[in-house]
């Protein structure tokens, strides 16, 4: 057998270990975002301590995710590089667990971001390399993580009501551990149609990655799609706390969550048929004007009835967003640089961005309660705007080069 005859997964068994490994690191998602600050509240924490907390994974990634994301693309040991993250996020998360005051969770949770925040991005790397190659349909493989998200916050906001919070670490170890399985089942090469890859690779170089930070299209998806998402960090940092203060149960709190992650999964069934007919800037662009709507009415305190219709925005504000922006970079960056183009998505928008407004969230609430969803929903106009320019100046090709094939 030839070096360029490898065996490849089949596409069913690859889908199968993706779909299983979203679903895991969902676990951890459903639980850690609306629950993490009720147990640290639980802990005695301030809102300005809790805002701290939650903003640190997103200021570590700024550094940690490129870095780490580079060396993916460097080296081609994506698989190796998700199993070593997993397992160092799960011992962090039984340091958090240990942790006694607020300094000693701040280290925890340092810890925690180095590993944790690279996560996301490295599987989202595998996944675009999947629709590359034909061997994946990524709203239909996704929506398993969305799946997953329902059945942990549900279950975790359940177990919370009937056995307090100090249940949330545990749930999360759990969550963990299943993903640590998933980073193993994945399989050591993606299969694809056509071609097989050719045996000496297109090396990346430190310079290539640097162009993406230049090209100016790439700038305003990262401009567009940072707004948008940064709009959720009053949700994600107090929405569940300020539904408790309004005396809603922890039950229904989680229905609240799993509400919007339902409408989000049609979305992902959809995708495909969605892109083709709406785009990807247009999309982004639908997904910022969606958010503004969704904040600008949570900022008059709505009723119940009405906070659960507009969870069903968090498909467009959330859903929408991401699909975008994953379209954008499989269609926009050379494959040479997928991993880098990924950790710098996550740097700015996932940790820069929105972790600049969670920081804000902490003195917003603190003064102004539900009404700084307005401030949420002006972030959100930006968002609307840029990739409105995007729509108008994006043809759909690449934004920079192939990277040049390596010399004898």
């Amino acid at each position: 057998m030839t070096e360029l005859a490898q065996a490849r997964v089949p596409f069913p068994s690859f889908a199968l270990r993706l779909g299983f490994l979203y679903a895991a690191l969902f676990l951890v998602v459903g639980c850690y975002l609306p629950y993490l600050p009720v147990w640290l509240h639980w802990r005695n924490l301030d809102a300005d301590e809790i805002a701290g907390l939650l903003a640190t994974p997103l200021f570590i990634r700024i550094l940690f995710t490129p870095a780490i994301s580079f060396a993916a693309d460097l080296l081609g040991g994506r698989r190796a590089i998700l199993i070593a993250l997993a397992w160092g996020s799960l011992a962090s998360f039984l340091l958090l667990w240990a942790a006694d005051g607020f300094w000693q969770m701040l280290l925890a949770t340092v810890l925690l971001a180095i590993n944790w925040t690279t996560i996301m991005p490295l599987i989202e790397t595998v996944a675009v390399a999947g629709i590359r190659s034909g061997a994946v349909d990524y709203g239909k493989v996704r929506l398993w993580g969305s799946l997953s998200f329902i059945v942990a916050s549900l279950g975790s906001g359940l177990l919370i009501g009937t056995l307090g919070a100090g249940t949330v670490l545990p749930l999360l170890v759990a969550g963990t551990a299943a993903m640590v399985l998933g980073a193993h089942l994945l399989p050591r090469e993606v299969a694809g149609r056509g071609p097989l890859a050719p045996a000496r690779p297109r090396r990346i170089r430190l310079a290539d990655a640097f162009d993406l930070v230049r090209a100016p299209l790439f700038l305003l998806f990262l401009l567009a799609a940072s707004m948008v998402q940064a709009s959720h960090a009053l949700y994600y940092s107090f929405g569940s706390l300020y539904w408790r203060a309004q005396g809603i149960p922890d039950g229904a709190i989680g229905a609240l969550w799993s509400v919007g992650v339902v409408a989000e999964i049609a979305l992902f069934a959809a995708s495909g048929r969605v892109i083709a007919s709406i785009g990807t800037a247009r999309l982004l662009m639908l997904a910022g004007l969606a958010a503004t709507l969704r904040w600008g009415l949570m900022a008059v305190d709505p009723p119940l009835w009405a906070t659960a219709m507009l969870q069903t925005l968090h498909a467009m504000s959330f859903g929408a967003a991401h699909l975008a922006s994953i379209h954008f970079m499989t269609h926009a960056v050379p494959e040479d640089r997928a991993a880098t183009a990924q950790g710098l998505y996550a740097a700015v928008v996932a940790g820069l961005v929105l972790g600049g407004a969670t920081i804000a969230s902490g003195p917003l609430y603190r003064t102004f309660g539900g009404e700084a969803y307005a401030a949420m929903a002006c972030l959100a106009l930006i968002g609307a705007g840029s990739a409105f320019l995007l729509m108008r100046r994006w043809r759909g090709g690449l934004v920079v080069g192939a990277a040049e094939p390596p010399t004898a």
